[in-house]
């Protein structure tokens, strides 16, 4: 992680990467998790999200996935254990808390409109799609801050950089 988090703790990670089902630096592993926190960081520079916030989503989004293809009830199940996980590994109010396990239940299914700690979210992990092989549409991004040309860039050679697929 190029910042030092506050948030993201060793303990955390390590119930995370001890619970995680898939390859730890497969498509949707720690690299990934990494990427969407880098992205996520950037654009909460300009969008004011709440960076602990960011900082969760990215580690948490996709800790739940059954597969590395379609299963669509991984960022419930995302969501379901940030709730477990608050209090025990993070501290987050009840309104900071639903607005990560919303970010979390919804990441999938191509929404634009949110809190900006959502969009931030959301944008985030979209800036990463380079990794399988899509480039990121900016039509389908949420923030003015995501749809910078250059952080597109900055975010294409990081995703594509990748050597999973």
């Amino acid at each position: 992680m190029p910042e030092k988090s506050k948030i993201l703790t060793p303990a955390l990670l390590e119930h995370l990467e001890a619970r995680f089902r898939l390859d730890w630096r497969g498509i949707h592993g720690v690299a990934h998790w990494a990427r969407v926190r880098w992205n996520g960081l950037r654009i909460a520079e300009q969008t004011g999200a709440d960076t602990r916030i960011v900082e969760l989503f990215a580690f948490l989004h996709d800790s739940q996935r059954e597969n590395d293809s379609w299963d669509q009830e991984h960022g419930l199940r995302a969501a379901e254990v940030a709730r477990e996980l608050n209090g025990r590994f993070f501290e987050l109010g009840d309104q900071d808390l639903d607005l990560l396990v919303f970010a979390c239940q919804e990441h999938t299914f191509g929404g634009t409109k949110a809190h900006p700690t959502v969009q931030t979210c959301w944008d985030a992990d979209r800036l990463d799609l380079g990794r399988v092989g899509k480039r990121p549409d900016p039509a389908r991004l949420c923030t003015e801050a995501a749809r910078d040309r250059v952080l597109l860039r900055k975010a294409w050679v990081r995703s594509v950089q990748y050597r999973g697929w």
